[in-house]
């Protein structure tokens, strides 16, 4: 295939698995982020503010979020030059 057709892609591998990364620490937040409440309305769980809820599940959504915007902002063409 010559160079005329190869398609032209606007990220690069590397940009795509850092993405990856992120979504997954992301989720990996959220999932951290979710439970806690009571089968019972009437009954109040103080379990909701534990440190996993409250500090370390919203720190990894962000830190998953700067990993997105530096996998968007990432060019290894740079890199090489």
């Amino acid at each position: 295939m010559s160079d005329q057709n190869k398609p032209d892609f606007i990220f690069g591998k590397a940009n795509y698995k850092l993405m990856f990364i992120g979504l997954g620490v992301i989720a990996l937040g959220f999932i951290l982020m979710a439970g806690g409440g009571s089968d019972d309305p009437n009954v109040f769980n103080p379990e909701i503010y534990n440190f996993r809820r409250i500090r370390l599940a919203p720190t990894l959504v962000l830190i998953g979020f700067g990993i997105q915007i530096y996998a968007i902002l990432f060019d290894k063409k740079k890199k090489e030059n």
